[in-house]
């Protein structure tokens, strides 16, 4: 069936600036040959989506299957995807079990919300995250990324450092200066204990979140209940500290301050107490863990090209980053901008986008009914033998200046549509800065012969702890 990409799509290729070094293919498992039976897909979906793309989902335009008597879509032709998630984005909805899974956690934030709610709530918060916003939360995410990057440098001294561990870490001191302009020596702990206690037990999807109707109760969500019983407290105990310790002082400029200064532009609303905690929620969680996920697989991929890193930190230490606003879109680092874009490209964060039908649809041809599951997914997207020149290989040439532009809608990795991820410049600020700085001060060596395979069911992250030398590098002469 003729689609878009047969007249449209030309795979994206690499500018010449890397020419001469080798390409590096990352190791990962191969796709199934064919689809999994339902109760091994299932399955997958709750210990590593990755393994439920089939072969032909990476060469063909639309993928169907049936699904628990409806169909599933996975789209990777780029106008159906425009269809989707643009200009028919009101007829696709979060899947229930999407909603399940997160809302205890996340409360009715924007990433969660839908129709009214989440037009009132991106109106209100588009302020705060304007380009000159995000500039004036850039000190407080150096300060953080440099005291991160010293107590990574304490842990390299005794020996191999597991580097998820220390950019979760990182991520989550960057996520609380930023929001609350102070460091999270007091709360971080027990902030980290939560998001571990809710992905291990209550996080991941089981199959009665997928099938049980909207309103029927699972087992899960009792856990899920006592959870957040628990997780509200703990967050407004956060919020009513750093509240009580601006009073009398001169405001901090934090995302917080940004957050209770929003007003919805057409009513002039501020957000309630409780909207303002599930935004906080929304954003910590939504971020950081993100963000520790991408410098983890950039270290990695680095690893495996040394003479690209070589070349980043040669640009890293040569460039001024005494004052890092901008330093990510400004063109003092391209080629560190380039190798976080290519990271995300090879593992996206968000590894899929789910939708669910709220009505018939015609996508690329295909007939889609309502309640029917529609799918697009990055990391497929990403690695289509359509749309990019020889996908698996890392290349961050494709993302260089003068390098010709993927097609419009395959590369995804903050989404597309008026729901693109609100956050984009904040977390390729933090990454770009986290990185450059990371290089400068040392050289990252795999400290082990064992690949280091994706595993995706909330985000993609390794699926086990690595080790890694940093090799501290001479200082750079003044």
């Amino acid at each position: 069936m003729p689609t878009s990409m047969d007249a449209t799509a030309t795979p994206a290729r690499s500018t010449a600036s890397l020419a001469g070094l080798p390409r590096v293919v990352p190791p990962h498992r191969a796709p199934p040959e064919r689809e999994l039976p339902i109760p091994a897909y299932l399955r997958s979906i709750r210990d590593n989506s990755l393994r439920g793309f089939p072969k032909r989902a990476y060469e063909e335009p639309v993928t169907r299957r049936g699904l628990l008597g409806r169909s599933s879509f996975i789209l990777n032709d780029p106008e159906a995807i425009r269809r989707v998630l643009v200009e028919n984005q009101a007829n696709y909805a979060r899947t229930t079990g999407t909603t399940r899974i997160l809302r205890p956690i996340l409360g009715d934030g924007l990433l969660i919300s839908e129709g009214s709610a989440w037009r009132h709530q991106r109106r209100t918060l588009a302020p705060a995250f304007t380009p000159r916003a995000i500039d004036g939360l850039v000190p407080h995410i150096s300060a953080a990324v440099d005291e991160g990057l010293d107590r990574i440098a304490e842990e390299a001294a005794a020996g191999p450092v597991d580097l998820f561990n220390a950019f979760y870490r990182l991520a989550l001191e960057v996520a609380g200066r930023a929001m609350f302009s102070v460091g999270m020596d007091e709360h971080g702990a027990e902030l980290r204990r939560f998001i571990a206690e809710y992905a291990e037990r209550m996080g991941r999807p089981h199959l009665l979140d997928i099938v049980t109707p909207p309103g029927w109760p699972v087992p899960l969500d009792w856990s899920r209940s006592r959870f957040r019983r628990r997780w509200i407290p703990f967050l407004d105990r956060i919020i009513a500290a750093r509240q009580a310790s601006d009073r009398g002082q001169a405001r901090s400029g934090d995302l917080l301050d940004l957050l209770a200064a929003a007003r919805n532009p057409d009513t002039g609303a501020a957000f309630s107490p409780g909207e303002l905690r599930d935004q906080v929620a929304t954003m910590i969680l939504a971020g950081h863990e993100t963000t520790a996920g991408t410098l983890f697989w950039a270290a990695y991929l680095l690893a495996l090209a040394p003479e690209v890193q070589e070349r980043a930190a040669a640009e890293a230490r040569a460039a001024d980053l005494a004052d890092p606003t901008g330093c990510q879109s400004d063109g003092r680092l391209p080629l560190t901008r380039a190798v976080i874009d290519e990271t995300l490209r090879l593992y996206p964060a968000a590894f899929v986008v789910v939708r669910r039908a709220l009505g018939p649809d015609t996508v690329a041809g295909h007939a889609v009914k309502k309640n029917d599951i529609v799918m697009v997914s990055p990391w497929v997207l990403h690695r289509h033998r359509g749309l990019w020149s020889d996908p698996e290989a890392f290349d961050p040439g494709r993302f260089l200046p003068g390098a010709p532009q993927p097609p419009r809608f395959a590369y995804l990795p903050f989404g597309a549509g008026p729901r693109v991820c609100i956050g984009a410049q904040f977390a390729l600020s933090e990454a770009v800065l986290s990185l450059a700085r990371m290089l400068a001060r040392f050289r990252i060596v795999l400290d082990e012969r064992e690949p280091v395979l994706p595993q995706a069911v909330v985000t993609t992250q390794p699926d086990r702890a690595a080790r890694f030398r940093l090799i501290a590098r001479e200082p750079v002469s003044p």
